[in-house]
């Protein structure tokens, strides 16, 4: 067992603290990582807020990348020394979802079965099974992807989280092609990372909506082809307006909230699709939609876990992307801080002014 610091929220809505904890030497199937960095996302803030569950006191931070220090008995697909970007579904290989060919749904995903603990031994509670606001994190191998150990830890770190729900959502998801016209509601680290995956598939018409014109301006620069605010012009109607009076063939909604998902219900062309990227709330409930408009517009509505991502897969494609120049993950990366900025960097997250706030050890 080491000592490390690391971030952790010890109640609903305290401000998060730097402590002392305990990492155990890496079990079967186990590894420690040295993190190298970790994005602030959304949901470790959640985690704080107990939107998540009530599993107090959290070791928050998830979207890392590191070096392997050490890994325990029969762990084969990453050795020390390799170079890991940090993912939160790790698959079994033999559930159902698994056995049928389809392992982005599998339904047994791993964590490392020991606890990290604060230096009195109160259990830790990890954030995604990961908690890599931490100089070293204990984690499941299978939670592991070896890349490229030439790219920016910052940049690639962002894809165990955020940045891959937004790109899987547009290219795995919602299944872009060359040619479609794309709208994305909502221009958050999420929804960013939507548009720079519609760009990516080919599509002809990206189309970026949200009500803070610094969000837009971000968008634009991913690969948006028009922006609207929602604030000012009603986002079914800009969106109809610029697919010929359509909509638009993937409607991808980043926020999750009835309103928006409603918009984006109706901004889809005949036959198109939605998806759901954004986390709504447990009281959140599907708009009031008349059953017949569900019948009569066809399509596909679907939800998107993590991107539906296999990091085995997508991972390393997307770092030779980023490293070739055709996948701009730098643009994502607002500022980098230190691992007692965390608190602070929560409250920029809140009023917009970042994409991502990443901690650099």
């Amino acid at each position: 067992m080491q000592q490390v610091r690391a971030v952790i929220a010890r109640s609903v809505g305290a401000p998060v603290e730097v402590a002392t904890i305990n990492v155990p030497d890496p079990g079967p199937g186990e590894a420690v990582v040295e993190v190298q960095a970790c994005g602030v996302c959304h949901t470790d803030l959640h985690y704080r807020e107990g939107g998540i569950n009530d599993e107090f006191p959290f070791l928050l931070g998830h979207e890392a990348a590191g070096v392997v220090e050490a890994v325990g008995e029969g762990v084969e697909n990453v050795a020390p020394g390799d170079f890991v970007v940090l993912n939160w579904r790790a698959v079994c290989g033999n559930c159902r979802a698994c056995d049928r060919g389809e392992p982005w749904y599998c339904f047994a995903t791993f964590n490392a079965s020991q606890k990290m603990t604060l230096e009195d031994g109160t259990e830790l509670s990890p954030a995604l099974g990961i908690g890599a606001f931490a100089e070293k994190t204990l984690v499941h191998s299978g939670q592991c992807t070896k890349v490229d150990a030439s790219a920016d830890p910052a940049a690639v770190g962002l894809l165990g989280c955020g940045v891959m729900a937004g790109l899987g959502a547009a290219i795995n998801t919602g299944q872009v092609t060359r040619g479609q016209s794309v709208a994305v509601i909502g221009c958050g680290g999420v929804g960013a990372a939507a548009v720079a995956g519609a760009r990516l598939a080919g599509a002809a018409k990206v189309i970026a909506v949200d009500l803070d014109d610094r969000k837009l301006d971000r968008a634009k620069r991913l690969g948006a082809t028009h922006t609207v605010n929602g604030a000012e012009t009603d986002p079914v109607d800009a969106i109809q307006q610029l697919t010929g009076g359509f909509g638009a063939d993937v409607v991808i909604d980043a926020v999750g909230r009835p309103e928006t998902w409603k918009q984006a219900f109706y901004a889809r062309d005949l036959a198109g699709t939605v998806v759901l990227v954004g986390v709504p709330t447990p009281e959140m409930e599907v708009p009031d939609i008349p059953l017949l408009d569900f019948f009569g517009r066809g399509g596909s509505l679907k939800s998107s876990w993590y991107g539906d991502c296999l990091p085995s897969r997508d991972f390393p494609m997307l770092v030779d992307l980023y490293q070739q120049g055709r996948l701009d993950l730098d643009a994502f990366v607002s500022e980098r801080i230190a691992l007692d900025e965390v608190e602070k960097a929560f409250d920029r997250m809140h009023h917009g002014d970042v994409l991502r706030s990443v901690v650099v050890f």
